[in-house]
């Protein structure tokens, strides 16, 4: 279950940094300024290298701390932005459902992505601009094939419309937070069975306690 509680003052139990990756303009920025600020703007301009806006929420009653990078989506800024895959836990890999090239891209950046960070990063994959159905260029059923033949997630959103742009993040941070949890869990199962291996070695161990050297004497009367 996940849950979204602004203006909360709890100790951060979880960092998760996740990235936006696509070809400029499909709208990166503005799914990030709905999802951080609930912000829209008409006249947003290029991303240039790396940006990042943070946004606190609650997921499984635990606070986790949502770090968004949005990078360029401009090739010339490709070598740049691949450093900052280090570390992220999750990405967003959007594409403008309006624009077949920006969907025929998409293949590339999950290939730079899954190059620069760890195999279990968590990947949906973002149709954006919903909203411009007359000008649809992308499929659903063409997206939903790619996403299942990746054995990623899928959703279309409209940052316009403010169209599953929450859902579509808390889709990647619950994800995310299910693997983390399941990886602490088994940390701590395994650090609880070599506790109890150590503590059975011990059992029926006999200790011998030295005694005093003084030595007495006792005489017969």
């Amino acid at each position: 279950m996940t849950n979204y509680q602004g203006g909360f003052n709890q100790n951060i139990e979880y960092i998760f940094k996740v990235v936006l990756i696509g070809d400029s303009a499909v709208g990166k920025s503005q799914l990030l300024a709905r999802f951080a600020r609930n912000d829209f703007s008409f006249d947003s301009k290029a991303t240039i290298g790396v940006e990042f806006q943070t946004k606190t929420l609650l997921i499984d009653h635990k606070t986790v701390k949502a770090q968004i990078w949005d990078t360029a989506g401009q090739e010339r800024y490709r070598a740049v932005t691949s450093a900052y895959y280090r570390g992220a836990v999750g990405a967003l890999l959007v594409y403008d459902i309006t624009k077949r090239q920006s969907f025929d891209h998409v293949v590339q950046w999950l290939e730079e992505l899954r190059g620069h960070a760890d195999g279990s990063i968590v990947v949906v994959l973002i149709g954006n601009k919903s909203d411009l159905e007359t000008n649809r260029a992308v499929t659903v059923e063409d997206a939903k094939e790619f996403a299942e033949r990746e054995n990623i997630f899928f959703m279309e959103t409209s940052a316009l419309e403010s169209t599953n742009v929450e859902a579509a993040f808390f889709m990647a941070l619950s994800e995310i937070y299910r693997i983390t949890s399941k990886k602490s869990l088994a940390v701590d199962e395994e650090t609880l069975a070599a506790r109890a291996a150590e503590a059975t070695l011990l059992i029926g161990n006999k200790i011998d306690v030295p005694t005093s050297s003084t030595s007495t004497s006792k005489c017969c009367f």
